[in-house]
């Protein structure tokens, strides 16, 4: 049996919680609702954070393949020569974005034309390495926005999800069982009440009378 609040047993407590049960109850259902939109929300973000992981986990092989290519080739001090004084190849941008109420980044990249190097001893190899490892820097941004936005409305599902349960199995239902007492409460000093008056009158009607006079006559 849920537990009743503690409150007095009157009329205005009792129209005050029934305002208070339909108000709450509309709270519920626009929680239901938000996490509905929230859970659909998170299962079309967790396939496409799926793909954005296999995705980049084939497209790391390939980068580290052809950068394990140019380190053969050019050597570990080479390649350090060779990447000096280049400039970055990406341009990042950060903006909030928000959904449901959730506020989550949106990550914009742009790639630059790969600058070229004019090295006697660079390697077609290292040519390739650089440009995979561009792509690779923009499905990380990719997929750092899609786990960020995924992670921040999972959480916030479940956030509503405890909230909904509050309601629904602790809060509405104290309410409602605090309502069926006090109703019953007044019924009882009701019925105790009309009782008290109807022996009040039979009395009443007693002392008017005076002693009651027996006979064929009377009814």
């Amino acid at each position: 049996m849920k537990s009743r609040i503690k409150v007095r047993p009157t009329k205005s407590v009792l129209l005050s919680l029934r305002r208070q049960v339909v108000a709450l109850q509309h709270g519920h259902d626009l929680l239901e609702r938000k996490r509905e939109l929230l859970t659909r929300l998170v299962h079309q973000r967790l396939k496409r954070y799926r793909e954005l992981r296999l995705t980049v986990r084939e497209a790391l092989q390939g980068a580290y393949h052809w950068l394990s290519i140019a380190h053969m080739r050019m050597g570990s001090t080479q390649l350090h020569q060779a990447v000096l004084g280049l400039k970055p190849a990406l341009s990042v941008y950060i903006l909030p974005r928000s959904s449901i109420g959730v506020e989550y980044p949106t990550v914009t990249v742009e790639s630059t034309p790969i600058q070229p190097v004019g090295l006697m001893w660079t390697d077609a190899s290292f040519d390739e390495a650089r440009q995979r490892m561009t792509d690779i820097a923009v499905l990380l941004a990719q997929l750092g926005e899609a786990e960020t936005a995924l992670w921040r409305l999972l959480t916030e599902q479940r956030k509503t999800q405890k909230r909904v349960n509050a309601l629904k199995y602790n809060v509405i239902p104290r309410y409602r069982t605090t309502i069926r007492y006090i109703e019953s409460v007044l019924s009882e000093e009701e019925r105790n009440t009309l009782f008290q008056l109807k022996i009040m009158r039979g009395e009443l009607e007693m002392d008017q009378g005076g002693q009651a006079i027996r006979g064929p006559e009377l009814v």
